[in-house]
């Protein structure tokens, strides 16, 4: 797949290809939805022009929203020794499946442009703000968590669907007192980051971090849209997917925080350095 061509649709291979062949293999899953985490890795990789291989993270013929409840994703557990995606592969490297050391590859891969500041302060606080909006406990963790309690609220008990938002919820530690922190959590993070920006923009800056385009713009772009997706021209979301609690904002205080500078902050980084209209 070359980045950042006129592809309108990503052609994805099964992992048991992938396995075989050599160079960067970007383990994404057939998604047609803009899953924050894939689309910092897509990002990246088209903000520093690297080739890959997108590579779907079931067997061939398995539906990726499975999550492997069938068994249908034992093929990446193999592979990666793990059941989530993006995953990073380069050569015979281990697999990368945390968003730093996906960074930190793209980065040796690719020296130029960085997405990593030189200067150290700069460098320690855009890894902090990041794993903010990208790590455990950070900003889309929990937001993750309104996916599965909104839903196993709302669907019937004999609901099938019912068995993937369990094991969604199970997989990344789901619970009572986690949604009942969450709104908080996100809104502290959100004010976080608009103070980011307006400190920036009052230093004349028009990036989250220093002068240039870093990785935590990125990472903001893509994780703004799992409370506020782009327009369908932009971003060819099923609209069964455009709920708050999937791709929005689930309250008043979440998308309060949710300011228009930062809103307008996506839109600035895509339309300047990043792929529109986003491809799945």
């Amino acid at each position: 797949m070359a980045i950042g061509g006129e592809d309108i649709k990503i052609n994805y291979i099964p992992i048991r290809e992938a396995r075989a062949m050599s160079g960067l293999r970007v383990v994404l899953g057939a998604f047609t939805i803009p899953g924050p985490w894939h689309e910092a890795v897509k990002g990246i990789c088209y903000v520093k022009g690297l080739d890959y291989t997108p590579v779907s993270s079931s067997n061939e013929g398995a539906s990726d929203l499975q999550i492997g409840m069938d068994g249908s994703q034992s093929e990446l557990i193999e592979w990666t020794a793990q059941s989530s995606a993006p995953v990073m592969i380069w050569n015979d490297e281990r697999p990368r499946s945390q968003w730093n050391d996906q960074l930190h590859l793209a980065e040796r891969l690719q020296p130029t442009p960085s997405l990593i500041p030189e200067d150290s302060a700069d460098r320690i606080r855009m890894f902090g703000l990041a794993n903010e909006i990208m790590g455990e406990g950070g900003l889309l963790f929990y937001k993750r968590h309104f996916i599965v309690s909104v839903s196993l609220e709302s669907l019937p008990e004999a609901a099938p669907e019912r068995a993937f938002f369990t094991a969604l919820g199970d997989k990344y530690g789901y619970s009572e007192a986690a949604i009942a922190h969450a709104t908080q959590r996100i809104v502290e993070i959100l004010q976080t980051m608009d103070a980011q920006l307006s400190q920036q923009r009052a230093q004349g800056s028009r990036y989250l971090i220093g002068e240039r385009l870093s990785a935590l713009d990125i990472y903001w772009a893509a994780g703004c849209g799992f409370f506020d997706p782009m327009p369908e021209d932009r971003c060819p979301m099923g609209t069964d997917f455009r709920q708050p609690h999937f791709y929005g904002s689930v309250n008043k205080e979440i998308d309060t925080a949710l300011t228009s500078e930062l809103r307008a902050h996506r839109d600035f980084i895509y339309e300047e350095h990043l792929q529109l209209p986003i491809v799945f």
